[in-house]
């Protein structure tokens, strides 16, 4: 395996396309226990172009009947991005001053579950602050919206630091 560099550009790219609409290639699961991680994978995979299609534990789609529970499950798509030792995205917690676009947020509105997962698109200020954090997201639709405008108890980030590859 190699490592190569997350096209964060590309990630930026998608959540802007599609903030507002759903990718036809995937199914919606606002209903389902929600689009955000949906969405934030679908972005993820356009910056690193391979899915992970271990079982169980992989982080891949095929269709609604056939994914990895990483693919939409908030906790999940952590510890997958977290712990990946194979093909994919790899990322490590860090906090708000080194986020970047592209990178992803997760938030716990109870103060103990994370629910709800979103993408940076874009990061100003310095340091930033949660006001100068933009993402994008599902479930309540959003591009540019700053992190600080949600009602949250807890935050994590995830800085993706490479992709593995074949």
């Amino acid at each position: 395996m190699r490592d190569v560099e997350y096209n964060r550009d590309a990630a930026v790219s998608y959540a802007h396309t599609w903030a507002y609409k759903r990718n036809p290639r995937y199914a919606d699961f606002a209903g389902m226990g929600g689009d955000c991680t949906n969405f934030v994978s679908q972005a993820l995979y356009a910056g690193s172009g391979i899915m992970n299609y271990t079982p169980t534990f992989g982080w891949y789609y095929r269709n609604i009947n056939d994914r990895a529970p990483a693919w939409t499950g908030v906790q999940y798509l952590y510890n997958f991005l977290t712990t990946n030792k194979g093909v994919g995205p790899v990322a490590v917690t860090a906090d708000l001053g080194t986020v970047e676009p592209g990178d992803v947020v997760q938030l716990s509105f109870d103060g103990s579950r994370f629910a709800h997962t979103a993408i940076i698109v874009a990061v100003s200020g310095s340091p930033p602050t949660p006001g100068t954090v933009l993402v994008a997201a599902h479930e309540i639709d959003c591009d540019y919206r700053p992190l600080d405008t949600y009602i949250y108890q807890r935050v994590r980030f995830l800085h993706i630091t490479h992709v593995r590859k074949w």
